[in-house]
């Protein structure tokens, strides 16, 4: 039978799975790396961030001429019939004649002033870009708690499992003991009744354990990118927490991706307002036309027109959705600011909760050990006890599950200790590979946005795509 000593070996070295094979194991840091350079959701965002670059090109566009070339070619043929005198007998002659009309032409306009719209939609399109690298920033902190938490799950998880395995033999032990006494008359069949209780209840429990790690292991597999091997033990992250609670709310408070965000947020739907609004002004635009015709009749062989125009365009009335438009605008900008307060009580609740949660954890670890080494030495001694007739079985039996539940509450507790205090340094805005020393190359979200803001022409992506 597996002694108290033994177990409480597993227990504290729960989340160290076989160390003998530490030179092939994972390491947090390095689930984490993997994470961020292979997920396909953070690099889904990557891309939504590059798409959102070309905003800025399209909106640049609007100070760039817009230049057409033109061509045409056909036959044309003409009959006509004419009365060749006025008194009889007259008669008709008829004429026919084909010509072979064609001609080229070259257009270039300019817009000069568009009511402040084009410079209104480039601020909007820079502000979004912002808006969007916040919010991949925010996408890979979600990332990189994911992955702690997987990670986390499965060294909970694995632990478990082995914890529910012990003790699956322990009731085993104690059961074929119980089954020896019972036949030289020392207890009674409801002692039997009882080992033989505890053994199912035993099995139950180790078949949940073992469903619980196959979904944690499935969770790993989607956020970090592969199976997990034997994985080393993680470790919190209290060196980069604030020293206190008021100090992690007003950090994360000021630098969280996801406040960020909403802010460049709002300021896009100001600048949407103000090109909504531009639509009421005036617009100048500088034309120039070169057309070449070759109509090849008789009369006129070619022709040539070339013109330069400065045209003004006012707008009076367009059925009144342009002002609609600038209602909405203003609806949107509304709800966009009340959004960066939303943002603000999340993030303030996201950091009281996990800091409170770290407290607990830490707490409970405390506890926890110190009511495994009770518990141990409980078990001890009601089996010396009950060895000499002063214990029954359904003792032993509750010792020994008293035992087990604390392991793996403490299990548990180490756990929620490592993910709490990755949650805080997510809460506060902090939790980036750089942050963490991850061995990774970090995303530069600001390549793409330079390789295709000038771009006038081109189809390719900068990638070659």
């Amino acid at each position: 039978m597996p002694t108290a000593t033994g177990i409480r070996v597993a227990v504290f070295g729960v989340l160290a799975l076989a160390l003998a094979g530490e030179v092939q194991a994972q390491t947090l840091e390095s689930a984490l790396a993997q994470a961020y350079r292979s997920n396909p959701e953070l690099n889904s965002q990557r891309a939504a961030l590059r798409a959102v670059d070309e905003n800025v090109p399209q909106a640049l566009s609007g100070y760039r001429p817009r230049i057409n070339a033109t061509a045409d070619i056909g036959n044309q043929s003409l009959t006509t019939k004419t009365w060749t005198n006025t008194t009889p007998p007259r008669t008709i002659q008829t004429n026919r004649d084909a010509i072979n009309p064609s001609g080229y032409g070259v257009s270039l306009s300019q817009t000069v002033y568009d009511g402040g719209k084009t410079t209104n939609n480039v601020r909007q399109a820079e502000a979004q870009v912002i808006q969007a690298r916040e919010t991949l920033r925010n996408t890979e902190q979600n990332i990189l708690l994911d992955g702690v938490t997987a990670y986390m799950n499965v060294l909970r998880d694995t632990a478990i499992v082995k914890l529910r395995q012990q003790s699956l033999a322990s009731f085993e032990e104690q059961l074929r003991a119980t089954r020896d006494r019972f036949q030289v008359g020392e207890v009674t069949r409801t002692d039997v009744a009882q080992a033989e209780a505890r053994l199912a209840g035993s099995q139950s429990l180790l078949l949940a354990a073992n469903a619980r790690l196959q979904t944690s292991r499935a969770q790993y597999r989607q956020v970090i990118g592969s199976e997990p091997g034997k994985l080393v033990p993680g470790r919190p992250v209290d060196k980069l927490l604030p020293a206190s609670l008021d100090a992690a709310v007003a950090t994360g408070l000021s630098r969280h991706p996801a406040i960020e965000a909403a802010k460049n947020g709002a300021d896009a739907a100001m600048l949407q307002v103000k090109v909504a609004e531009g639509s009421l002004l005036p617009v100048v635009t500088l034309e120039a036309n070169y057309l070449r015709r070759f109509d090849g009749s008789s009369q006129l062989e070619d022709s040539m027109t070339a013109q330069v125009v400065g045209r003004l365009t006012v707008p009076i009335y367009q059925g009144g959705s342009e002002y609609s438009t600038i209602r909405q605008a203003k609806e949107t900008l509304g709800q966009k600011r009340l959004d960066v307060d939303v943002s603000r009580d999340q993030v303030r609740a996201a950091v009281v909760q996990s800091w409170g949660e770290l407290q607990a954890a830490k707490a409970q670890i405390e506890a926890e050990q110190a009511q495994v080494r009770a518990n141990e030495i409980a078990l001890e001694g009601v089996r010396e006890e009950a060895r000499v007739g002063q214990r029954t079985t359904l003792d032993v039996l509750n010792a020994q599950t008293e035992l087990v539940n604390s392991q793996v509450a403490l299990v548990t507790a180490q756990r929620d200790r490592v993910v709490a205090s990755y949650s805080v340094l997510s809460g506060i805005g902090r939790l980036s590979a750089k942050q963490l020393g991850l061995n990774v190359q970090e995303y530069d979200d600001t390549v793409h946005y330079r390789q295709v803001r000038d771009a006038w022409i081109g189809v390719r992506t900068p990638d070659g795509k």
